[in-house]
């Protein structure tokens, strides 16, 4: 079934509630319900090692449980938003700020460049509108810097320094890309559903 694309308004400005909330109270895993029982959630970490969860329970448990643990105070605004109601798509461009100030700029500890989320969203069988999947991106080795940075201000609070041991394949939903359970491009994408440009040779 086709969304309007007031519907995916209405859907997404109740992403950004949950989100503030989920902000305030450092417990990102109230989001959950915005997600179909069947849901995707990956990201590209290196090109050796991926993240993915599969299901409601995993992106609950795993994406926004294990992977958001001791990030209390950051925030990710969402500074654009772009909307493709033919293709029941949102993307949207957030800024990764840590709440932490640095005292040499007297401005919060930012990871520099773009980052972002893409979601497909589905009307479900009861009619409720939820993110069939999602996909994020943004600068890893950005990050790692400035999480070094937060690190060597003696600013970081103990959670972030216990979330900083967790890292690697031995941490669910982390894969070689050979062993994803589910296609770094959306499955949908990935199966040619949305192709825009062919092959010119």
């Amino acid at each position: 079934m086709s969304l309007t694309r007031a519907e995916i308004e209405e859907f997404w400005g109740s992403w950004l509630d949950i989100n503030r909330k989920a902000e305030q109270s450092g417990d990102w895993r109230v989001m959950a319900e915005w997600y179909a029982e069947d849901a995707t959630y990956g990201w590209m970490l290196t090109p050796d090692e991926h993240f993915m969860a599969v299901g409601r329970g995993q992106i609950r448990d795993w994406a926004i449980g294990i992977e958001m643990d001791g990030f209390d105070g950051w925030h990710y605004d969402y500074m654009a938003t772009v909307i493709d109601e033919r293709n029941a798509m949102v993307v949207g461009f957030w800024k990764q700020r840590s709440g932490i100030v640095d005292d040499a700029t007297g401005r919060e500890f930012e990871v520099p460049g773009l980052g972002g989320s893409w979601f497909g969203i589905e009307r479900q069988p009861d009619g409720e509108l939820k993110f069939a999947w999602q996909r994020d991106w943004f600068d890893f080795g950005a990050m790692a810097h400035t999480m070094g940075a937060v690190v060597k201000s003696g600013k970081a609070p103990d959670t972030l320094m216990e979330r900083l041991k967790v890292f690697g394949l031995e941490v669910p939903g982390h894969y070689r890309p050979q062993d994803l359970p589910s296609t770094v491009w959306p499955p949908p994408v990935e199966r040619g559903d949305f192709i825009t440009q062919e092959d010119a040779r």
